[in-house]
């Protein structure tokens, strides 16, 4: 049985990892309020030139841009948003257990399939198994802009367009609310679904000088909107499991204080006890 000195010591020091616990769920809900205002603000952007989009692409069907063509696939691109830390729950290893999964499903070669890391975590995991990461983004600040990822997205559409590889899927965890996300996957290119994705609207649209040179510079755009609307979710989705997951750790942190000073208190307890029995025993001795 451990000694009064030890279980104090241990409860000393699970009081100070209480205190950083709950100093990192306080920041974190901070940080998830802005946050999730960042990405409800970023939809109707996404929503009005999805509209857009879908809206020029189903009347020049015949424009033959290679990001509305789809192609015998020959190589996979993955697109993983993971978080530079942990201490957020499951929020990592969700997403890079999804991604795994879908590569042994689909691929038989690494050959067949490049990974694109957005975050350390997923970065680390890939490069470890000797997987080709063909371009990567580590170091965001937790309130990233556009500006932070615009070369990674310009590449991966780029890479697209240029034949590096034939179809591109993003993994990312979507923000539901404080207490839940869940992992995502969502094909971003080609685009050949996005008129099914126009949402029913009376709006008409004139174009100048043509359709087909508008949809020539709204498709990258299209493409790379999507790329940095997934990172916002996935940021709120970030900071609202490592909130989380810190509450968990000083709730766990408190029900463990709680059973050591049981603990302690029946261990002086019984010392003393002995103490008073030793001391009695001892007069008792001397009459």
């Amino acid at each position: 049985m451990a000694s009064l000195r030890d279980v104090k010591n241990k409860i000393t020091s699970t009081k100070k990892t209480s205190q950083i616990t709950k100093a990192m769920q306080m920041v974190s809900s901070s940080k998830l309020r802005r946050a999730e205002t960042n990405a409800k603000a970023f939809g109707p952007y996404m929503d009005k030139i999805q509209e857009v989009v879908a809206a020029i692409a189903t009347g020049t069907t015949d424009s033959g841009h290679p990001m509305l063509t789809s192609r015998p696939v020959k190589r996979t691109a993955y697109l993983v948003i993971t978080a530079d830390r942990g201490l957020a729950g499951a929020y990592n290893s969700n997403i890079i257990r999804a991604v795994s999964n879908a590569i042994t499903e689909r691929h038989s070669s690494k050959d067949e399939y490049v990974i694109l890391a957005i975050g350390r975590m997923g970065r680390d995991f890939f490069v470890k198994r000797g997987s080709n990461v063909i371009g990567e983004v580590i170091g965001l600040p937790d309130q990233p802009t556009f500006s932070n990822i615009k070369e990674i997205a310009r590449k991966a559409v780029g890479m697209f367009t240029d034949g590096t590889y034939d179809e591109l899927y993003m993994y990312y965890n979507h923000f539901v609310s404080a207490i839940s996300n869940e992992v995502t996957e969502k094909k971003v290119l080609p685009l050949t679904d996005i008129a099914s994705e126009l949402a029913t609207t009376n709006a008409s649209y004139e174009f100048e000088p043509s359709a087909e040179a508008i949809l020539e510079v709204l498709l990258p755009q299209y493409a790379e909107s999507l790329i940095f609307g997934a990172l916002l979710d996935g940021k709120a989705s970030e900071h609202s499991a490592r909130m989380t997951a810190m509450k968990n750790a000083t709730d766990n942190a408190a029900d463990m204080i709680s059973g050591l000073t049981l603990v302690y208190n029946r261990a002086r307890q019984a010392a003393i006890t002995q103490e008073i029995t030793e001391i009695v025993g001892g007069a008792s001795a001397l009459e």
